[in-house]
């Protein structure tokens, strides 16, 4: 767990000393700032101060807390809250300092949104957690947050750690080469990510093995270990399969071996439980601004949560009511554009209309692009046919370039919002 930054640390404890509370408390209540603090690191919550409260509370509920240490848990909350409130009044280079700053990540690492660690974020450009209906898009954003643990050292946002460097100089090598290879074929981020922690994991299961000496029974004893041992679901034991048949073959260049004798995970036969059609539109009629919208359109036009937050300006053609959605594996269609929901994308798209012209007057640097399409037109950042259909609040501050981008709304403030809402609110219906 992380310590409390220095700067938290003396105004929590100002707050301590003025409320007269007893000294033999200070280090439960710092204690109980650790855990609230960590929590937020790893999970995104609303903006909301009491609805952050009872969620902390509901996960130190779920961790079996008494009701007393509960009740002691809050009050420190509370505290807290109000040593942030006395900080607002601090010069503009220390709020200056508060802004998360995140540096570009690398090429298969920058968007297609990912970000930072989750990603650093460019896959969110914001690092704050998403509001309960607040979120709009032209709504200005403060720049004097407290200053917290960074959501990249929550285990959660260290999403490329698998591109990191390990004890293994030989393993480091073939990840690199692995990453190189899927970034020439085009492949996804995603792809990416997922191939190569499978390549880390296998390495971690051989202890470091020379790449050198691996065999097909190796793979052999790891997929039997994942399925006997771990217990995995089947698309995860394929997944890894897939992950090992690519690096043997186009990485170590060695035969993979069929493996009909490895034990493999049963498919399930789950049928999902689905919302039905009056559960969702109690959802959406207390759902906030801008993820309303975005669930509309994902039921309105069978998007995937990812599509959705990646629109772009130029993607909606209104004339013809037609919807240009980039999917999975580069593969574009059209949907038609649900004319119930016309009035409210128009003014959405006049929100991120008035939300460019600020950031022009301010001499932002735009939006993130994908690959290289910036040196290709290097005026699409500003130009506001690319511009985010649901951009995110805050900016991303580019280290390399000292330049301030924004990025579109992160796909978990949606999910976070939206079941937050199915869970409050299906019970009514």
């Amino acid at each position: 767990m992380l310590p409390i930054p220095d700067d938290i640390s003396t105004a929590f404890e100002a707050v301590l000393k003025k409320r007269a509370i007893p000294g033999s408390r200070h280090a439960d209540y710092r204690k109980w700032l650790r855990y609230y603090l960590d929590f937020r690191s790893k999970y995104p919550l609303p903006d909301s101060k009491s609805e952050q409260v009872r969620l902390f509370i509901e996960k130190l509920r779920k961790k079996n807390q008494s009701p007393e240490q509960q009740k002691q848990a809050a009050q420190a909350l509370s505290l807290f809250f109000e040593s942030q409130l006395r900080k607002k009044d601090a010069s503009p280079s220390q709020a200056e300092a508060t802004i998360p700053t995140r540096a570009p990540l690398s090429d298969m690492q920058q968007p297609q949104r990912v970000p930072g660690t989750e990603p650093a974020i460019p896959e969110q450009a914001d690092a704050s957690p998403p509001g309960d209906g607040d979120l709009k898009a032209s709504a200005p954003r403060s720049s004097s947050r407290p200053s917290v643990p960074p959501l990249s050292a929550g285990k959660r946002y260290n999403e490329w750690r698998c591109l990191e460097k390990s004890a293994s100089p030989d393993w480091d090598k073939i990840i690199d080469n692995l990453a190189a290879e899927i970034k020439t074929r085009h492949y996804s981020r995603k792809t990416l990510k997922a191939y190569a922690e499978w390549g880390r994991k296998f390495q971690g299961f051989l202890r470091n093995k020379p790449p050198d000496e691996l065999s097909a029974a190796d793979v052999k004893a790891y997929l039997t270990y994942l399925a006997v041992k771990c217990k995995v679901s089947a698309s995860t034991q394929n997944q890894a399969f897939n992950a090992l048949l690519f690096l043997f073959r186009h990485i170590l260049k060695k035969d993979f071996g069929d493996h009909k004798d490895i034990p493999r995970a049963k498919k399930s036969k789950y049928i999902p439980v689905v919302l039905s059609r009056k559960e969702i539109d109690a959802v959406l009629k207390h759902l906030g601004h801008p993820y309303d919208l975005a669930v509309k359109l994902l039921y309105g036009c069978g998007l995937r949560l990812y599509e959705c937050v990646t629109l772009r300006v130029k993607n909606f053609n209104f004339d013809v009511g037609i919807l240009t959605v980039h999917g999975k594996g580069s593969k574009d269609r059209t949907v038609p554009i649900p004319q119930k929901i016309v009035s409210e994308l128009t003014a959405q798209l006049e929100a991120v209309n008035k939300l460019h012209d600020e950031d022009l007057a301010a001499g932002f640097a735009g939006v993130f692009l994908d690959g290289q399409l910036e040196k290709k037109y290097p005026k699409a950042a500003k130009d506001f046919i690319w511009q985010w259909f649901f951009p995110q609040l805050s900016l991303t501050f580019v280290e390399e370039t000292k330049e301030r981008r924004r990025y579109h709304l992160h796909e978990t403030h949606v999910q976070c919002a939206f079941r937050s809402k199915v869970n409050t609110q299906i019970g009514r219906t």
